[in-house]
């Protein structure tokens, strides 16, 4: 992981997955902490660079389908993930529901 770690922070799951940013799904790694989300893309896409929603920040995550362009839907393989600001973050990855587990026990465990 690229992203400084605050003080007390600590990283929890950590796997593979693509960000879905405009029309390109940009690959990278997802990190979950104990007050964040992170993802950092892989140096070869044409949009690259770290993404951090904080946990406190997060008021759904429910699965959802990939979409082509992000108009068509393809594989019900993503995960949604909106925040009360009212941003919607979609990343494809594995095991969604484990992800949702454990990044609704990572928002009980701050006080959320």
């Amino acid at each position: 992981m690229n992203t400084t770690l605050d003080q007390n922070e600590t990283i929890l799951r950590t796997g593979q997955a693509s960000l879905q940013r405009g029309i390109e799904t940009v690959g990278g790694t997802l990190y979950l902490t104990t007050s964040r989300l992170v993802f950092e893309s892989h140096a070869f896409n044409v949009q690259r660079g770290a993404t951090a929603i904080a946990l406190s920040e997060v008021s759904s995550v429910v699965t959802c389908w990939t979409k082509f362009l992000n108009l068509i839907p393809l594989i019900p393989n993503s995960l949604s993930v909106r925040t009360s600001p009212g941003r919607e973050y979609r990343f494809v990855l594995f095991g969604r529901d484990a992800w949702i587990a454990a990044i609704e026990a990572a928002q009980q465990g701050s006080g959320r």
